[in-house]
């Protein structure tokens, strides 16, 4: 219960003010249409969290302690990193020519796919030997993240901190990289 706990705290935190939240709400700006991108928000989700913590449960047998702390080290310093770096603009995918539901599904299946997020889900997975709640937590944490901007747009934009908030995680982030990395060399 503690990996599924961390999973959804971390991956909520980190995916406030992140490209997925900002590209689901673009999209529902867009279309118009919550339900279809909120139910493509949850597919994507499920599908890129699946893959990330099978490849972190698969990681945990081939490397050593050492190795695997300093992937979760390298994981949360890269989230971190990205936090606190600037943020380019999101595309909103206007040249695609599907409905709302697959223009949402695969723009963020293939946002999630690489993001700070995914390394995130794969290093907990590899350090939890129940790889299947750090996969619900973290299911439950981008999608607590997410689908209350899709809902409400703008006035959550304009009552949140967000820059504050992306700061102030990402400094975390950094910190609990570089505490794990001076683990994996045995510093301290």
């Amino acid at each position: 219960m503690d990996g599924f706990l961390l999973s959804m705290i971390v991956l909520f935190l980190v995916e406030t003010g992140g490209r997925t939240q900002l590209l689901a709400a673009a999209l529902a700006q867009r279309f118009g249409n919550e339900r279809d991108i909120i139910l493509a928000l949850c597919g994507a989700t499920i599908c890129n969290s699946i893959i990330s913590a099978a490849a972190g449960s698969i990681v945990d047998g081939w490397i050593s302690e050492d190795a695997l702390r300093l992937f979760t080290a390298l994981a949360y310093i890269f989230a971190g990193a990205g936090m606190l770096s600037w943020q380019r603009k999101i595309d909103l995918l206007e040249k695609w020519k599907l409905s709302p539901l697959w223009t949402a599904f695969f723009g963020i299946l293939i946002l999630q796919f690489g993001d700070k997020g995914q390394f995130l889900i794969a290093a907990n997975a590899a350090n939890w030997d129940a790889w299947g709640l750090i996969m619900v937590g973290s299911i439950a944490g981008i999608l607590a993240a997410t689908i209350p901007v899709v809902i409400w747009r703008e006035k959550l934009a304009r009552h949140l901190p967000i820059q504050a908030i992306r700061i102030t995680v990402g400094a975390v982030m950094l910190l609990v990289g570089v505490y794990l990395a001076l683990m994996a060399f045995r510093i301290i």
